[in-house]
């Protein structure tokens, strides 16, 4: 029964914010089982990123800063952003700005939850760290995946002369957040809440932004509006139907 607890309270967290982030998908809902199959290519890229910052590592050691923006954060996201670019930026699926942010925190929320399972029986961690952590790695894990997620979906309907801009921020500001977040919990000492707070609450404060900014730019947006009551909402423009041939196919 306690192993079953400690699991729980362990993939809770992952499992909580990637159903909230599926909830504030606006327009056009992403299929869940392509939701899962994300969720669960971020489990898989735990066992390569790990050997990568292992023989990392061993070759420069444990230089906080090294670490911070290099074995953690450098190494981490460039494999969440490869799954991500590899498998979802071209599929049909992703048909709307706010699918990448989706599909990203998908990703990000499966390598944290899969590392917050380890970390639970490795270390034997309480139910109250597993909470912490939840609060933390996870809950920052996912903000990271929504930043990378924000400008692959601006890269994926910007204009063709603006796409590497927006697929390089992708990589480059999560890679940046992820690295201060690491200094932060790294270089602090015994000061280190006074200072991850604030910065969580900047995170979750840009992230909710993006979030709305990539909803607004949804192609189905016009679409959702409400009917006056007692009259059926009709389908006028043809790129309605385009667009559901498109995720047809």
């Amino acid at each position: 029964m306690f192993v079953l607890t400690i699991l729980v309270a362990a993939v809770t967290p992952g499992v909580a914010l990637l159903f909230y982030f599926y909830l504030k998908d606006k327009y056009d809902a992403e299929p869940l089982h392509m939701v899962v199959r994300m969720f669960l290519l971020g489990f898989l890229v735990v066992l390569p990123i790990t050997i990568v910052q292992q023989g990392l590592l061993r070759a420069f050691g444990d230089n906080p800063y090294l670490f911070a923006f290099g074995l953690s954060s450098g190494v981490e996201e460039a494999f969440k952003w490869f799954v991500l670019f590899h498998f979802i930026y071209n599929h049909t699926e992703f048909d709307e700005p706010y699918d990448g942010i989706l599909y990203a925190v998908a990703v990000a929320l499966g390598f944290a939850t899969l590392e917050n399972i380890m970390y639970a029986f490795q270390l034997k961690a309480s139910f109250g760290a597993l909470l912490l952590r939840g609060l933390l790695p996870v809950s920052g894990h996912a903000m990271f995946g929504v930043v990378m997620g924000y400008y692959m979906g601006r890269a994926k309907f910007a204009k063709p002369s603006q796409r590497k801009k927006f697929l390089l921020l992708s990589l480059i500001m999560p890679f940046v957040w992820h690295g201060f977040y690491d200094i932060i919990l790294n270089l602090s000492g015994h000061y280190w809440l006074w200072y991850i707070i604030p910065f969580m609450a900047l995170m979750w404060y840009g992230g909710m932004d993006k979030v709305v900014k990539a909803n607004n730019r949804s192609p189905f947006r016009f679409l959702k509006k409400e009917e006056p009551s007692g009259e059926v909402r009709q389908k006028p423009t043809s790129s309605r139907t385009s667009i559901s041939e498109k995720k047809k196919a």
